[in-house]
This record gives structure tokens, sequence and C-alpha cells, in this order.
């Protein structure tokens, strides 16, 4: 084992941290959410991610669902940049759209991890269980939000 895999945690230790700390959480459609968490982590590695990006993709709702503390993710065994990414995608209190894609972009890494998180939120597979009320309010925020955070296209 090298110095670094004893000081930090290994992307196995962020999956079971984050599975546990969602554990008995279901998505709008019902459905656990561990699975939304682990299509984020693959839609980053997918995209060419670095295991930083995709440790931060485990986590990016910790901290906004009250799953884990800040000061838990502040105090955690992991890298500075992975800890910035997770605060960059967590969401405040009455914070305008505009502001939180600025804090995405300012911060290196972070526009990866939103990018997979809209993407599977977006999934029109997943969206099909909603209501049709819920289902085209969430599409025109998801798609508000890829154009401020500049993405185009899937």
């Amino acid at each position: 084992m090298t110095e670094i895999s004893r000081t930090s945690l290994t992307l196995a230790e962020v999956e079971a941290v984050a599975r546990a700390a969602h554990g008995g959480q279901t998505d709008k459609a019902g459905r656990p959410y561990a699975e939304h968490l682990q299509a984020v982590a693959e839609g980053v590695r997918a995209r060419a991610g670095d295991e930083e990006q995709i440790a931060a993709a485990w986590l990016h709702d910790a901290v906004e669902d009250d799953a884990l503390s800040a000061r838990w993710l502040e105090e955690a065994a992991l890298s500075r940049r992975t800890k910035d990414i997770v605060l960059a995608v967590t969401k405040r209190a009455g914070e305008p759209p505009e502001a939180y894609a600025a804090r995405i972009l300012a911060t290196p890494g972070a526009l990866l991890v939103k990018e997979a998180d809209l993407a599977h939120n977006a999934d029109p597979a997943r969206l099909a269980v909603l209501d049709e009320a819920t289902r085209t309010r969430l599409t025109e925020k998801y798609a508000g939000m890829r154009a401020l955070l500049g993405l185009v296209g899937d």
C-alpha cells in the first residue's frame, strides 16, 4: 500500500460512504438515490474525468441533501480539488441559478461533474415516469442550467 492510499479515501471507500449517507433516500421517481450517484460517477468516467472528479460525483449531492455535513467534507481524507468540486456543485438556499453556474464554471473540474449530473437528471427514460407537469418543469430547469453553463447538445 502506498502512502497516498493510506491517507486518502479510495474510490471504493468514497462510493461506500456515499451509498451509506444516502441510504434509504429515493429520487423523484422512487428509485434508490444511490442509482443516481452511480450514474453520475459513471457519466464522469465516460467523459474522461479523473479520480478526483469521480469521487466528487459520488458525493455531489451529499452536503446539499444533508446526507453528510460540510464539516465532514472538510475533514474527510479527500483532495482539496475533490472537496472544492463538491462544494461548487452544492446548491445554496436562495442562490440565483446564475451565481450557482458561475461558481461551477470558476471551479476546476466541477463543470464535468455537473454535466454528468444534468445528463442523468434529464434522461428521458428517467423523466418519463414523472407526471407531465413535473417532467416539463424539470426539463426546462435542466435546459436552463445547461445554457448557463455553456453546455450544448447532449
